[in-house]
């Protein structure tokens, strides 16, 4: 079926978010053989979706294979990934783990279940991937899981840490990428409605109204509403960091610092004048599409 107008715009800027991504970040490379984890929701349809239409325009070549993790929770249409993967004609493992029992044993009623599950999970995908072979793991968090992040560690963790938009896993086996990092929450819920995925809401760790998370989603919210772009300018600050202007010494030598000497651009008493909002970055395109695409 073909496209809507207005999907087909949400698709080109969704395209060149991943493009400046994946450039900027050196995720995908010749040869590559990507697992992408779908869990069917919005974020992990759209990544999929996005990654496939890349793979027949970039000017590298890469393998996909998707996933899904069947956590066996009561009720999961266990029969709607497979059918809709094999309609894309995309490459499949389905892996059923009942991670859902370890998960209800081990958390009592009425505690988050996100860390626990969210280990489980990772363990399984790197078993998964060295199996089928995979070099990288494809995650579908974009912008906006990245701002809250931060947010969720500086405020209840005390760590100024968000979510990289790559990284090398634990045992150095995988590179983990997020591809959609660049990407807007509101441009991807549209898209996947547009698109008419077969979405599968989570039943185990998705409806909890006590997470973290969701009172750091809230306050972005109501930061947006008032201040509209907060959430471009949080994610922008972290690609402009200023370790001399923090305060943690692993970072930068205040042990070291005399006067005399003339400060490096950007280290010295500049943090006392007016902040200036500014402009989001525009980032270089080197995963180009072709030209005749």
């Amino acid at each position: 079926m073909p496209l809507s107008r207005n999907v087909q715009r949400l698709q080109k800027r969704l395209l060149g978010d991943v493009g400046r991504a994946i450039a900027d970040y050196s995720m995908i490379e010749d040869g590559d053989t990507v697992l992408v984890c779908v869990s069917g929701g919005k974020d992990s349809y759209t990544l999929l979706s996005l990654l496939m239409h890349l793979q027949q325009r970039a000017p590298v070549k890469f393998r996909l294979i998707a996933m899904n993790l069947d956590q066996k929770q009561p009720g999961f249409p266990a029969d709607i990934l497979p059918a809709y993967f094999k309609s894309i004609g995309v490459d499949f493992r389905i892996e059923e783990q009942d991670t859902y029992s370890i998960v209800k044993e081990k958390i009592p009623e009425g505690k988050t279940t996100c860390s626990l599950c969210s280990r489980l999970r990772r363990g399984v995908i790197y078993r998964v991937a060295k199996e089928l072979g995979c070099n990288k793991i494809a995650l579908g968090h974009h912008r906006d899981d990245i701002v809250h992040t931060l947010f969720l560690n500086l405020l209840f963790a005390a760590k100024l840490k968000a979510m990289p938009p790559k990284l090398v896993t634990d045992d150095g086996a995988h590179i983990v990428i997020r591809p959609l990092a660049y990407a807007s929450e509101a441009d991807i819920a549209a898209f996947a409605r547009g698109m008419e995925f077969p979405i599968i809401p989570c039943n185990l760790c998705g409806s909890q109204s006590n997470l973290q998370r969701q009172k750091i989603r809230e306050m972005m919210a109501d930061w947006d509403r008032r201040y509209p772009g907060r959430t471009e300018a949080v994610f922008t600050a972290l690609q402009n960091v200023v370790p001399s202007h923090l305060a943690d010494t692993s970072l930068y030598d205040f042990a070291g610092l005399v006067a005399g000497t003339v400060p490096a651009a950007g280290d010295g008493d500049e943090a006392f004048d007016p902040p200036e909002l500014l402009p989001l970055n525009e980032t270089r395109v080197e995963f180009r599409l072709r030209e005749d695409d």
